[in-house]
């Protein structure tokens, strides 16, 4: 993994720290379980799903909302089965 790879990936997981204990929990399973697969497409979506505040992204990770972007769906779905 490149240094700037490595730098995005820990930018990102440190993005994932939130203040919503549930949301913080869900994260940080995902990044344990998921870090060496995050492809450069799925920084792409994680950043999308990281800029929402806590209780937009809670409502797409509990499925009480839904995303009209098919990218966004495939990561939401990949940090519930974490």
């Amino acid at each position: 993994m490149t240094e700037d790879r490595h730098t995005r990936l820990n930018r990102l997981r440190w993005q994932s720290r939130r203040a919503l204990l549930e949301l913080d929990l869900l994260l940080e399973r995902f990044w344990l379980r998921e870090e060496t697969l995050v492809t450069e497409e799925d920084e792409a979506g994680l950043q999308q799903l990281l800029a929402l505040d806590d209780y937009d992204l809670w409502a797409l990770v509990s499925g009480t909302k839904a995303s009209d972007s098919k990218q966004l769906e495939k990561m939401v779905a990949r940090i519930r089965q974490a």
